[in-house]
């Protein structure tokens, strides 16, 4: 009797032995979610049809408290039969104000966040739930998406650029897609490397479906950070994710007048202006909602050329011109060096108020104390575009009084208005892109000038052309 017990025993332990290392050999576990493939992340794997406005998906932070205030700025670029995008607020909106309107974005709101550690004293912790909306919008798995865009309900997104910036990448790949702040404190204290959340950062679709899966076990582990993207930043540098910068997104970490921020953008496309509670109407006279509308006027018309900075040259009359297309021009009596010009005049404050000692991510230079060492300023007045022929006439009127200055010729002093002639630009030409380069690069002779019935000033050689992309700038 005791050697069969002893027999089952080891036939027991031996069966025992052989399932275990069968289901060894045999189970295959499952990966976590952060390793899916590539090709099965991508909402359009093989879809070799360029990137539209419909592949993107905007994703928009706001709240019941700022959302009435700041619904023009999103109505301003959120077009309803071609963006797709999402207001996400902290709670159901209260009262007719707040009612969603059909030509703005769907409303989402918050999941809650009270499971969620937030210990910083000096934020919110609605960070939480903002840095929450990638999950919330990459888990609801809507078609046809490329890229996720996240930005503020303050945030101006120029939809057409950012679709031409976007198109240089491939959605299927990992992409973090942003730019950092202008202000070098605030760098110094958040992050030099991170993809600010005002002004808009892009996550590739794969990417947002990683990120999504694992956010929530990897915010846990942040309470102390200040903000969303903060939070977005420390999850994908986990992920082993860099930052890839693109320059025209702007968190416009300054105060007061953005003339000298527009008038020198750098020669990367405009994708964004955020803060702009926090600055003055974009052009004199007008209100912030109507001075928005009037720079969208050129917007609509050139998307590509907003805010690009030409630099030419007269000789004969001794004038350097500086052509902010869609937004300014300025006229120097005398010779300016290219290099001065390109550096932003500080009609601006840094974000820290701190007067003497600015310090910015760019150049810049002191506005002169001595008025008839400044610029003439010529603001648009009107946008005028041909469809078929792709031509487009702005026209910029002299603004302020001139002052009465020994160094400034008579010319100078009767010049009313400008206009300007150009093709609408394509980013995607990569010719253009280059003659654009180099045009801004080198130094350009201007049309000359003669003088008409005493007071009025116009173009003596009407055929002048400055550049291939930028033609017949004209003076009257």
């Amino acid at each position: 009797m005791t050697k069969t017990i002893f027999y089952f025993k080891q036939v027991f332990i031996i069966v025992t032995f052989a399932l275990i290392f069968f289901f060894v050999l045999n189970y295959h576990i499952s990966p976590p979610p952060v390793f899916y493939s590539l090709s099965s992340l991508s909402a359009a794997a093989g879809d070799t049809t360029p990137t539209a406005a419909r592949h993107l998906l905007f994703a928009i932070a706001s709240s019941t408290k700022t959302f009435p205030g700041r619904k023009d700025y999103i109505g301003l670029w959120y077009r309803t039969n071609s963006t797709r995008a999402y207001v996400f607020l902290d709670r159901d909106p209260l009262g007719a104000e707040n009612v969603s309107d059909p030509a703005l974005p769907p409303i989402l709101i918050h999941e809650s966040t009270a499971g969620f550690p937030y210990n910083n004293s000096k934020g919110h912790r609605s960070a939480v739930a903002i840095a929450r909306m990638v999950k919330a919008v990459a888990m609801r798995n809507e078609s046809d998406v490329r890229w996720y865009v996240f930005g503020d309900d303050d945030t101006v997104f120029f939809v057409e650029n950012v679709v031409s910036a976007l198109s240089k990448y491939d959605h299927e790949e990992l992409y973090y897609i942003g730019a950092n702040s202008e202000s070098y404190e605030q760098n110094a204290y958040f992050s030099f490397d991170m993809g600010y959340g005002g002004g808009g950062f892009a996550l590739s679709h794969g990417l947002a479906k990683v990120l999504g899966a694992v956010l929530d076990s990897c915010i846990v582990r942040y309470p102390h950070l200040y903000g969303s993207d903060s939070r977005i930043f420390a999850c994908l540098a986990e992920l082993g994710i860099g930052l890839t910068h693109e320059p025209g997104f702007h968190q416009t970490d300054v105060w007061g007048n953005l003339f000298g921020f527009l008038t020198s953008h750098p020669q990367s496309i405009l994708l964004s202006l955020h803060h702009l509670d926090e600055v003055q109407p974009l052009f004199p006279n007008m209100s912030r909602p109507q001075a928005l509308k009037h720079f969208f006027t050129a917007v609509d018309a050139d998307p590509a050329r907003i805010s690009q900075q030409t630099i030419c040259y007269d000789q004969n009359n001794s004038l350097s011109v500086s052509v902010s297309w869609g937004y300014a021009v300025q006229v120097y009596q005398g010779y300016y060096p290219l290099p001065d010009l390109l550096s932003a005049l500080r009609t601006f404050l840094p974000w820290d108020k701190d007067r003497g000692h600015p310090r910015f991510m760019f150049n810049t230079r002191p506005v002169p104390s001595d008025p008839c060492q400044r610029p003439l300023l010529f603001f648009l007045d009107t946008v005028h575009s041909n469809g078929t022929t792709n031509n487009v006439w702005t026209r910029y009127s002299r603004h302020g009084l001139v002052q009465s200055c020994n160094t400034h010729d008579k010319l100078l002093m009767d010049l009313k208005e400008i206009k300007v002639f150009s093709k609408r630009l394509d980013v995607d030409d990569a010719r253009l892109q280059a003659d654009v380069t180099e045009f801004v690069r080198k130094k350009r002779n201007c049309p000359k000038f003669s003088t008409l019935l005493g007071a009025r000033i116009a173009v003596s050689k009407r055929g002048y052309t400055c550049s291939e992309p930028a033609k017949n700038i004209i003076y009257q």
